[in-house]
C-alpha cells in the first residue's frame, strides 16, 4: 500500500510530467526551396513535353498527413523560363502534371531544345509534413500519344525521405 504522502507526491509528479508534455508544441525552424533539373532535351514540332511529379509518403502512424509542395517549370535554351511556373501540391499517393507543348515553347522551326526543373518547398523543423517526391519527364507525340523520351529527374533511390530536425 502506497502511503500518503508518496501518493501526492506521485500524483504531483503525474501532473507536472502531463502538463509539460500538452504543452511542448512542434517547432518549425523555417522552409527551404531545392531544384532539381533534367537534363537538355530536344522537342520537335509534333511533340508535347510533360513533367510528372508524384508523392511517394503515405500518412504516419500517427496520422500526419503527406505533401509535398512546389512548382513545374520549362525554361529554353537560352536558360529563359517559359511561361510561367506551375505551382502543385500532392498529398501521399497523388501525381500531377504540367505539359509544355511545341507551339508555346517559343520556338522557330521544327525543333527545340529545353529542360525541366522540379522546385521543391519543405518545412524544416518538428512541424514538417511527410515528403517523398518521384519526378520524370517524358515527351511524346502530340497524335498518337507515343512516349519518345521518358526520363527518371534524379535517382529513384535518392528520393527525399522527410527530415524531422529538434
Amino acid at each position: 500500500m502506497v502511503s500518503g504522502r508518496l501518493f501526492n507526491t506521485l500524483l504531483a509528479l503525474f501532473s507536472l510530467t502531463a502538463a509539460t508534455a500538452a504543452a511542448q508544441t512542434t517547432t518549425t525552424i523555417g522552409t527551404v526551396t531545392s531544384q532539381t533539373s533534367t537534363p537538355a532535351v530536344g522537342l520537335a514540332s509534333s511533340e508535347i513535353a510533360q513533367i510528372n511529379v508524384a508523392n511517394l509518403a503515405a500518412a504516419s502512424s500517427s496520422g500526419k498527413a503527406a505533401s509535398c509542395t512546389g512548382t513545374i517549370s520549362f525554361v529554353n535554351a537560352s536558360g529563359t523560363v517559359i511561361g510561367s511556373a506551375t505551382p502543385f501540391t500532392v498529398t501521399g499517393g497523388q501525381i500531377f502534371s504540367a505539359a509544355l507543348p511545341f507551339n508555346k515553347a517559343g520556338a522557330s522551326g521544327t525543333r527545340t531544345e529545353f529542360r525541366g526543373i522540379v522546385a521543391l518547398t519543405e518545412t524544416l523543423g518538428g512541424g514538417a509534413t511527410l515528403c517523398a517526391l518521384s519526378s520524370s519527364l517524358e515527351t511524346y507525340d502530340s497524335s498518337s500519344g507515343a512516349t519518345h523520351v521518358y526520363l527518371v529527374i534524379g535517382s529513384p533511390a535518392l528520393v527525399a525521405q522527410p527530415v524531422v530536425l529538434p
